[in-house]
C-alpha cells in the first residue's frame, strides 16, 4: 500500500528555505560585518547580509556557497568560526512567498575584502554601528549574530585567533574592546585573563618596544590550551548585572 498515494503538496502552502550569514571580523580596530547591496528585488538597493535559497545542499554548504557567490569571500581557512545561529520565519518577513530562514555566524580573522556576484550589486565591511535599516528581518539577525559573538569571547578562547602567535595581554584587550564595543580596564582584564587556567601561557619573552606609556616591555604570551574559560570573563556591563 502506497501511503502517499493520497498526498498533494498543492493541499498546502508553499514554503521556501533560504540561508543568511553574518560575517564578522576586525578591520583597523573595528569590529566588521559584511553587506551586500542588493541589486534584485524585493528590497532592491537596500543593504542586507548575504544570502539566498538553499538547493540540492546541505545548509552549511549553502551558506559557504551564497557567501562566495554573492561577496567572492571563502571560508576554507581552518582558522574561521562557523556555526549555526538560528532560524528565523515569521509570516511575512519576506513579501516574496513564506520564507523561513537559516542564519549563520561566521567570525575569523583576516577575511578578505568583498567583491560583489551573482545579484548583489556591491559587497563591503561596514563597522557593525553603520549596519543599520538592513532588509527583511536582518536588523534582528545581525543583533543575534553579534550578542552570540560577544558571548563566545567571553566563555571560549576565540579572541587569540585575532592575534598574532605571540602577543601582549594589550593586545588580546584590544580584541575584546573591539567585539564588546566597551572599554576595558587594562589591570582588571590583565588579572583577569592570567586567571583562567590555560588561557594563555607566557613565552619567557617580551615585546620589542616598551609599554603603552612608556614603561617596561610587555610579557609575549601566547595561546594556552583551553577550550573553555573558567571561570569566564564577562563583559562589564554583564557584571554589573550579576552583582
Amino acid at each position: 500500500m502506497n501511503d502517499m498515494a493520497e498526498y498533494n503538496p498543492r493541499d498546502y502552502p508553499p514554503v521556501a528555505v533560504t540561508v543568511d550569514v553574518v560575517a564578522l571580523t576586525i578591520r583597523d580596530g573595528k569590529l566588521c560585518v559584511l553587506l551586500i547591496e542588493r541589486g534584485e528585488p524585493p528590497f532592491a538597493g537596500h543593504r542586507a547580509l548575504p544570502g539566498g535559497f538553499v538547493r540540492e545542499e546541505t545548509l552549511d554548504q549553502a551558506a559557504l556557497r551564497e557567501l562566495a557567490e554573492e561577496t567572492d569571500v571563502r571560508l576554507a581557512d581552518g582558522r574561521v568560526h562557523l556555526e549555526q545561529l538560528g532560524t528565523y520565519g515569521n509570516p511575512g518577513r519576506d513579501p516574496r512567498m513564506r520564507i523561513v530562514s537559516v542564519a549563520y555566524l561566521a567570525f575569523a580573522p583576516h577575511l578578505p575584502e568583498a567583491t560583489a556576484g551573482t545579484d548583489a550589486a556591491r559587497a563591503y565591511w561596514v563597522p557593525v554601528e553603520e549596519a543599520k535599516d538592513l532588509a527583511f528581518d536582518h536588523d534582528q539577525i545581525l543583533a543575534d549574530g553579534l550578542e552570540r559573538a560577544r558571548d563566545k569571547l567571553e566563555y571560549t578562547p576565540l579572541a587569540t585567533a585575532f592575534v598574532g602567535t605571540e602577543f601582549t595581554v594589550s593586545e588580546l584587550r584590544a580584541v575584546y574592546v573591539a567585539v564588546w564595543g566597551e572599554e576595558l580596564h587594562a589591570g582588571n582584564f590583565h588579572r583577569k585573563v592570567l586567571s583562567v587556567p590555560g588561557f594563555v601561557e607566557s613565552t619567557g619573552e617580551t615585546a620589542a618596544r616598551g609599554g603603552e606609556r612608556g614603561g617596561p616591555k610587555a610579557k609575549l604570551y601566547r595561546a594556552g590550551d583551553a577550550r573553555l574559560l573558567h571561570p569566564a570573563l564577562l563583559r562589564p556591563t554583564r557584571e554589573d548585572r550579576v552583582r
